[in-house]
């Protein structure tokens, strides 16, 4: 059996819940396995209808104390599932609450751990999981020799599962609750306050349909404004590579990589990327990626949808005036 937590947060299931059901769907069509969600929440059944489909069993756990994310809370309860039905695979968003959560469910339950995985395959005695380390210069392929085992899975890594493209088709899923059981003294060890968000800039490239991101070969940062005009004028987003990043040309929040967002925008144009692998690795799921590079080497062009050999700097106004032309 394959189970995985589904990540609810503010009242909405989170699109990495998903992207999970998806990597679920993969295994347990492989394996010839059973999905299992597990919903912890103060109001299970609307979450189980929605996930219903995707599932053949859901665990339900209902409490008001269950409304947000608390690991000390989360953790006797999942505990206690994960003990009782005994999964080979149990998977949990690599987000913040699943990086705070998994460390101590796997202490817990003293199971191997993987985290942030990108990829991830399982046998019928162990797993092998992929995950970027080094700040994305380098994948690493790491087997957990034993079952079960505990992976978190990296945000932007699988596509959204659709119901109308099911591995495991005609599912409705079983529908458990079980009681909400823990020491009271448990509720004195810590307490959610609120929900924060850092500082940005205001934009949030995730969001973003249309992507336009530069790398090195935009040469210098007087050149910025040019590419941040034509990303207006067709509808994007500004975004970039680390090192523009670090010359402290753009914010942080602009950057596209391991160690910036992941993003799957519906149009990705990367002018003067090369195509690191910390940059690929950020938004090689986007539907279509449009490149212009010198280099007609360059990785980036291993995974554009187009490619354009020739310096961006002459490219680009040339992309701007045949779309203002189409705009008319």
């Amino acid at each position: 059996m394959i189970s995985l937590l589904i990540e609810i947060r503010e009242g909405q299931i989170k699109d990495i819940t998903y992207e999970m059901l998806t990597l679920a769907h993969k295994l347990a069509a492989a394996q010839k396995q059973e999905i299992t969600s597990i919903i912890l929440s103060d109001n299970c059944q609307q979450y189980a209808d929605t996930i219903k489909q995707y599932s053949h069993k859901i665990i339900c756990v209902e409490d008001p104390l269950l409304a947000n994310f608390n690991t000390q809370v989360y953790l006797p309860v999942l505990s206690n599932i994960i003990n009782d039905t005994k999964p080979n695979l149990f998977l949990i968003a690599s987000s913040g609450f699943g990086t705070d959560l998994a460390p101590y469910l796997a202490a817990s339950l003293n199971l191997p751990l993987i985290t942030d995985i990108f990829d991830l395959e399982l046998n019928p005695d162990n797993m092998l999981a992929r995950r970027s380390m080094y700040g994305g210069k380098i994948n690493a392929d790491i087997i957990s020799k034993s079952l079960p085992a505990i992976a978190t899975v990296r945000v932007g890594s699988f596509e959204k599962i659709l119901a109308s493209n099911l591995l495991i088709p005609n599912l409705s899923a079983e529908i458990t609750k079980l009681p909400f059981l823990i020491d009271p003294s448990i509720l004195e060890m810590s307490k959610f306050i609120e929900y924060g968000e850092v500082p940005t800039t205001g934009i949030d490239i995730t969001k973003s349909d249309i992507l336009i991101a530069v790398g090195r070969g935009i040469k210098e940062q007087k050149n910025l404004a040019a590419v941040e005009k034509f990303a207006q004028d067709i509808g994007g987003t500004l975004a970039c590579t680390r090192p523009i990043i670090d010359a402290g040309w753009l914010p942080k929040d602009r950057q596209v990589g391991s160690s910036g967002k992941t993003v799957k925008p519906k149009l990705y144009i990367a002018l003067g990327i090369s195509g690191a692998f910390q940059h690929i690795s950020g938004m090689k799921s986007s539907e279509n990626i449009i490149a212009v590079n010198k280099d007609p080497e360059a990785p980036i062009f291993s995974v554009a949808h187009y490619g354009v050999v020739g310096d961006l700097l002459k490219i680009l106004p040339l992309l701007a005036n045949r779309i203002n032309a189409l705009k008319g």
